[in-house]
């Protein structure tokens, strides 16, 4: 059993086949999925979706790419979908240096507004980082985001980064880009991760695997990144499709199976 803990289905991309696709993800042994929402089009159909699916969850937040355009009624929003059953964290949120859409002081305001928000509802974090480890580290260590903890969506950091999240109550979450052949830092910093702070992704339709790489990622694929982890810890894919299970099931306080 494997858990797809990022994932964007509710995307245009799959309006063509998205029975299909998750048809595909449990028959890869994928038996749930988590969905983000991150602006004002993708909240409401990840929420649509998840209710309308079992084996899908919600996860809402305002992504640091939109921040300009989040309103005061926006965080309302948030907090008061944050206690519709289906909702297990808030995200994606975080720093974005690399598309230069909102400015460092708005989306650092957004980011503290949300982890704020966060404790304020109890709900774990799923942190998005691009470029800015050194402000996402600071910020979560001044805003005490250890209280509630989360996820270091798709990390792409350093070693000595992880350790610092991992010392704040995070999880690491890996995806396609630890099955690259030239991938060595993300191998390097999966390895010495502890296996009870590893959990496994997609972010379907991005970042698609080997030997997908390039082309639509989808929920089935995880299982290729949970092959990936199985080698590189040394482990058969029964003990990490065990251990990432688990992980995320306490990391979302998701019914156990």
């Amino acid at each position: 059993m494997l858990i797809d803990t990022h994932a964007h289905l509710d995307s245009a991309r799959f309006d063509n086949d998205r029975e299909l696709v998750l048809e595909r993800a449990k028959e890869a042994g994928v038996e749930r999925i988590l969905n983000v929402g991150f602006n004002r089009e993708t909240i409401p159909s990840t929420i649509s979706l998840a209710e309308a699916n079992d084996s899908i969850y919600a996860i809402v937040g305002w992504h640091p790419v939109y921040s300009i355009d989040m309103q005061p009624q926006d965080l309302d929003w948030i907090r008061e979908l944050s206690s519709h059953p289906k909702v297990v964290a808030i995200g994606e949120i975080g720093l974005d240096y690399h598309w230069d859409t909102s400015p460092k002081d708005v989306q650092h305001r957004v980011f503290r507004e949300q982890i704020r928000l966060a404790k304020e509802v109890n709900k774990p974090i799923v942190i998005h980082n691009r470029d800015a480890h050194e402000d996402i580290v600071r910020i979560l260590k001044e805003e005490r985001a250890d209280e509630v903890g989360g996820v270091m969506h798709c990390f792409s950091g350093s070693w000595e980064t992880a350790k610092l999240c991992l010392d704040m109550n995070f999880y690491i979450s890996f995806g396609g880009p630890v099955t690259f052949k030239n991938a060595r830092v993300p191998k390097e910093v999966m390895e010495r991760v502890p296996n009870d702070r590893i959990l496994i992704e997609t972010d379907a339709p991005y970042l698609a695997p080997h030997p997908y790489r390039g082309k639509r990622n989808e929920s089935a694929y995880v299982r290729m990144v949970a092959e990936a982890a199985a080698e590189i810890k040394g482990i058969t894919l029964e003990e990490i499709a065990k251990i990432t299970t688990r992980n995320a099931e306490l990391c979302f306080r998701l019914p156990q199976k």
